[in-house]
């Protein structure tokens, strides 16, 4: 088996991570702790392609295979998790979608604007009493005419606030349950659209995560995604996309953690010699790259059964997700760990990241929905 990279990906990561290291380091901490959104640094990267790297080269995008998109992700958040997570958004849940289901208009409308990074995307469908169990969903579309008039609120949207196009999850059938919800592409300047507030989370805090109300919204029939009742389907295997994306964004934390810990073990001393001649040191930092690797070897091995059009991405995207988002969480602790009291300040890089990792667990799919799935996978052929 061949693991290696083709010099396309090892372009793509070294540019990614040039960039991250040149324009991004260098106001990570401040934009942390002033919680801005990185519209700036957005747009520069956007230009380089990275908001549409799965979409066709026809349509302004990257049309670059699933192995690449994963390798930008991890170089991205490896510097700044809160800027992979808008990009990732942007381009498996918002570009993917209006590509693959969009009418024709729909793909003239945004996907140019999405791939340039000209405007990010939002993904609608958590809602404050629908999280796992997505069929539960309470917001309502209602035809009315050549439109439909949506009415409720989602939570959690990433992008929120700073979207230009959301991609929003409604029951136009609340009595057919799972099959009764339908996508819709809505935008911010829609009636009855409104941001009601922003979430004041622990850590991605300089990434937008808001409450979006819909009150009698008035979407146009033409900004329906799909076919009524579709929207659940499209919305779960998104979700198998968006898993690996997550997975490599866990990976990239990680491996910005190990870095910062390795070049603290070279510098810190005591008792007479650096910290990393000590071999409690040394068996967190082996412990720290041998798990990295292990849950990178999953990723990339998901994001290639994906560029394949395997029908196995949705249990292996989910063993990546669960590995990897457990992984760094174990990661973080050691790094935190090592730096000791200098890694519990907010002027430390790993604090920011332990803060950063604990919702890999979390969002996309809890790690309990991820092994609900792979176990379900494995019972198939017993």
């Amino acid at each position: 088996m061949d693991f290696s990279l083709n010099d396309d990906q090892r372009l793509i990561r070294d540019t990614v991570r040039h960039f991250m290291d040149a324009e991004v380091r260098p106001s990570i901490r401040a934009r942390d702790k002033e919680e801005k959104f990185a519209a700036e640094e957005l747009r520069k990267i956007g230009e380089l392609g990275c908001c549409g790297m799965l979409v066709p080269e026809s349509w302004g995008g990257a049309e670059a295979d699933t192995i690449s998109y994963v390798l930008m992700l991890e170089e991205v958040a490896r510097v700044d998790a809160a800027m992979a997570v808008a990009l990732s958004v942007t381009n498996s849940l918002a570009a993917w979608p209006v590509h693959k289901y969009g009418t024709e208009a729909q793909r003239q409308k945004y996907l140019r604007r999405l791939a340039r990074g000209e405007i990010l995307g939002a993904f609608c469908l958590t809602e404050p009493q629908a999280g796992s169990d997505a069929a539960a969903i309470g917001t309502q579309a209602t035809r009315h005419g050549s439109a439909y008039r949506l009415n409720g609120t989602k939570s959690w949207v990433t992008n929120g606030g700073v979207a230009g196009i959301y991609l929003v999850f409604a029951k136009t059938d609340p009595s057919a349950g799972a099959r009764g919800v339908t996508a819709f592409l809505v935008e911010p300047s829609f009636p009855g659209f409104r941001v009601a507030r922003y979430e004041d989370k622990m850590g991605l805090r300089t990434s937008r995560s808001a409450e979006i109300a819909f009150t009698d919204c008035e979407v146009p029939e033409s900004s329906r995604l799909g076919e009524e009742g579709q929207g659940l389907k499209i919305a779960l295997e998104l979700l198998d996309g968006g898993r690996v994306g997550i997975a490599a964004q866990a990976v990239g934390i990680a491996q910005g953690a190990l870095e910062a810990s390795v070049a603290h073990a070279k510098q810190r001393r005591a008792f007479g010699k650096t910290i990393g001649d000590f071999q409690a040191i040394q068996w967190m930092l082996a412990d720290m790259q041998t798990e990295i690797e292990a849950a990178r070897a999953l990723v990339q091995h998901a994001a290639w059964l994906r560029d394949t059009g395997s029908a196995r991405v949705g249990p292996n995207a989910s063993r990546a997700k669960l590995y990897a988002g457990e992984m760094v969480n174990r990661v973080v602790y050691k790094a935190v760990q090592i730096h000791g009291s200098q890694g519990y300040s907010r002027e430390s890089d790993v604090e920011r990241m332990y803060r950063d990792a604990r919702v890999i667990t979390i969002y996309e799919g809890t790690s309990e929905i991820q092994r609900m799935i792979i176990a379900r996978d494995l019972l198939k052929g017993v």
